[in-house]
């Protein structure tokens, strides 16, 4: 099954290619992942707990990147196995483009596959439960990466010092 979807984020193309290669950004990203290490260069292991219809699996895999073009694309490869549920691999191509005003268009196209028990859900509920998968992964990463990027553009403020003895003013609605 494939998908394909596009996000823009805030943050010029280099912060967003560099938040695509951080293990601790990959963990908040993808649903369910309860340990994500490793480098881009060796590549990332990663267990992610899922459930899919009826089936929940603990799946260990691994994560490779590939033709990666700095500031501009990669591909992101992925293969877990989840025991007895079966396995599910997939992969994207990340396209990343500078907007006109500041920002990056990320655009994606998304392919996955399932094996044994997976598999026998049904393509209607796979292909669901892939899309929503993906679309969670690229709304969480476009969400970290904005913040990040508000942060980072925020200005300055002097922090000053509360004074103990003055009278606190109550806020109403």
């Amino acid at each position: 099954m494939k998908m394909s979807d596009q996000r823009d984020i805030l943050a010029d193309p280099a912060e967003v290619y560099a938040a695509l290669l951080s293990p601790e950004v990959l963990k908040e990203c993808v649903p369910g992942a309860q340990e994500v290490t490793g480098t881009p260069k060796e590549g990332f292991e990663a267990i992610v707990v899922q459930k899919v219809g009826p089936v929940k699996a603990t799946f260990k895999g691994s994560v490779a990147l590939s033709d990666m073009v700095e500031n501009t694309s990669l591909t992101i490869t992925g293969e877990g196995k989840g025991g007895a549920a079966g396995f599910a691999k997939g992969g994207a191509d990340v396209r990343l483009e500078a907007l006109e005003g500041g920002g990056t268009r990320l655009i994606y196209d998304v392919e996955a596959k399932v094996g044994g028990k997976l598999a026998q859900l049904g393509s209607r509920i796979i292909g669901g439960f892939a899309k929503k998968m993906a679309d969670q992964f690229f709304v969480k990463f476009q969400e970290i990466v904005d913040a990040s990027e508000a942060e980072d553009s925020a200005p300055e403020t002097a922090e000053t010092p509360a004074n103990e003895d003055a009278p606190t003013e109550k806020k109403g609605w």
